[in-house]
């Protein structure tokens, strides 16, 4: 059995007090950032009959001048157990357009504008497709 020497200890002090300072290191740069500015774009899908429609499917596209900017790109949701979705944005002045569908339903389209850091409510009634 090895005896510890002095430059042992040393090394087994400074581990000890890496590992109880690290948790304090890692969050300590999380604690001043700012949280990222959005807008919200959310809402719920209903069939003709009222009762929500999960799986639906969502599409969200910039439209006019701003559908330009690389930074956007087409989103895409499915709607939840309660017919409900929900996208983030950038928080600036934006036009959108919103596409609800579903398997045995007809689209329906939105018209979204957003004009900063908000929330704006969309809510689709989806009619049974006719059949032919």
């Amino acid at each position: 059995m090895r005896k510890t020497t002095g430059a042992d200890r040393r090394r087994i002090f400074l581990l000890v007090l890496l590992a109880s300072l690290a948790p304090g290191i890692a969050s300590a740069g999380q604690q001043h950032r700012k949280p990222i500015p959005y807008a919200l774009i959310a809402g719920t899908v209903f069939r003709e009959d009222g009762l929500s429609l999960p799986g639906a499917r969502l599409v969200l596209e910039r439209e006019g001048e701003a559908r330009r900017d690389r930074r956007f790109r087409k989103q895409e949701a499915i709607s939840d157990a309660r017919g409900e979705f929900a996208f983030r944005v950038p928080p600036e002045p934006s036009q959108y357009r919103l596409t609800a569908s579903a398997p045995g339903f007809e689209s329906q389209h939105r018209q979204v504008q957003i004009q900063g850091e908000e929330r704006i409510d969309v809510f689709f009634r989806l009619t049974r497709a006719s059949k032919q």
